[in-house]
């Protein structure tokens, strides 16, 4: 699967539990939508990143995507310490050039 470089990135940053956040890959002003919060800019998606890491030891393998209206989904399998694990999930990315705007989570 040939997935933007972004959200790639994004994925390969997830896969390793101790990594830190792929801010990077992130607009400055980008947003994380997760859970019923919303985390705005660098900071806090390190801080979201950091503290779902360490609560759920979670990793979240795609298994297929779509894009659609300058949203890309992609169906992934997330494994980890949480009820229900594991679980597909929908994360939808919008991207601003080489960079994610906007990740939404759920399922």
């Amino acid at each position: 699967m040939r997935l933007p470089q972004p959200i790639q990135t994004f994925f390969d940053a997830d896969q390793d539990e101790g990594g830190r956040a792929p801010v990077d890959a992130f607009a400055p002003d980008a947003v994380v939508k997760d859970e019923g919060q919303v985390h705005q800019g660098h900071v806090a998606i390190s801080s979201w990143w950091s503290a779902a890491k360490a609560e759920y030891q979670h990793a979240a393998k795609p298994l297929k995507f779509a894009q659609q209206n300058g949203v890309t989904t992609v169906r992934a399998k997330v494994t980890g310490n949480f009820p229900g694990s594991p679980a597909v999930l929908n994360f939808a990315f919008t991207l601003t050039g080489d960079r994610i705007a906007v990740l939404e989570i759920g399922s």
